[in-house]
């Protein structure tokens, strides 16, 4: 048994970010601490406007951030303005706290933006709330750097490759497995692969379907429904960028080129959905996303031992566990043209 939170407000649209006041009145909400980054602090500032309330920037240091909020404890909600990780911070906080918590994302670049689950980063994710309400402006989301959309397409494309791994371990290790979870998610992917010549002109498609896959997970009370085999393999470069101090790609971009790797070991398993891996690295490309180690700007010696290291990421069955990976990583890399 798991309890399911879902959001109770979703609005998207252009100039939704100035329903931030009706969103605060029927939620009976006031008070709110503000998440922001440097870059996005203009339109935390608007929030502040409408709604009063305190701007802090994770971009500061976590002493002077905890100092601006000592200032003032007398909060009532949180509310997170900004990409990915000002919205898992602020997440995080609001769970930690007990306070409700508003998402508003300023670029569509990953499904966090609706999820209950937070990344703390090195691979790791933790069990937070759904936002209560989230707003999703298209006219500030539209605006924002073409990779950072990129991004979230990867993300949301990965959805095929996580629904497949999950239904892998309900096969052969009898776990459980959530149809109408995994259908929502897997129809998220479904959409924008097929509109993604769209999506920059259109961006409420991308920004509904990663909202559908935030709602997957909070139905099925797991990451399942848009974690997988793509996502441990993104996992494990963040964690050898660590030890190897190299740069990393956006968390969307790394999910994408892993989707490739996955659906072609899906397909070589279970002999089904011929090409298919095909067809969402050229979906990747329409929209600009890296689909190889060179467009990651990630050394291909460090995207083979990413594939190998990828399964002991975490205990979750994939796709991975059906395959030699310390073996033929190389050679399986090669086939899906992710590396030379």
């Amino acid at each position: 048994m798991h309890k399911i939170e879902l959001p109770r407000k979703v609005i998207v649209g252009e100039g939704a970010i100035y329903e931030i006041k009706n969103v605060c009145n029927e939620l009976n909400l006031k008070s709110p601490l503000i998440f922001s980054g440097n870059f996005t602090k203009k339109f935390a500032d608007i929030v502040c406007s409408e709604v009063g309330g305190k701007v802090v920037s994770v971009d500061n240091e976590l002493n002077e951030i905890n100092a601006e909020i000592n200032k003032n404890l007398n909060f009532g909600f949180v509310c997170g303005v900004g990409g990915g990780s000002t919205i898992d911070k602020a997440k995080i906080y609001a769970f930690n706290n007990k306070l409700p918590f508003i998402s508003i994302p300023t670029a569509a670049s990953h499904d966090g933006i609706a999820s209950p689950y937070a990344s703390i980063g090195g691979g790791v994710s933790v069990k937070t709330n759904s936002p209560l309400a989230v707003i999703a402006d298209t006219t500030i989301i539209s605006n924002a750097p073409k990779n950072l959309t990129a991004s979230g397409f990867g993300d949301a494309v990965s959805n095929f490759t996580a629904v497949l791994d999950w239904k892998l371990a309900r096969d052969e290790k009898k776990e459980y497995f959530g149809d109408y979870a995994a259908s929502l998610s897997n129809m998220s992917a479904e959409i924008v692969l097929q509109n993604s010549d769209k999506i920059f002109s259109d961006i409420s498609i991308l920004v509904e379907a990663l909202i559908s896959s935030s709602v997957a997970m909070a139905i099925a009370g797991s990451s399942r429904p848009s974690s997988g085999s793509e996502h441990l393999f993104s996992h494990a470069l963040d964690m050898l960028s660590e030890k190897y101090k190299f740069k990393q790609a956006l968390h969307g971009e790394q999910c994408g080129v892993g989707t490739i790797i996955s659906s072609y070991l899906h397909e070589i398993y279970s002999h089904k959905n011929k090409e298919g891996w095909k067809k969402i690295r050229g979906a990747l490309k329409d929209v600009g996303a890296p689909v190889n180690a060179k467009e990651l700007g990630i050394d291909e010696k460090y995207v083979i031992e990413a594939l190998k290291f990828a399964p002991k990421v975490r205990n979750r069955y994939t796709i991975f566990n059906k395959f030699n990976l310390e073996r033929d990583a190389e050679k399986i890399l090669k086939e899906c043209k992710v590396i030379e």
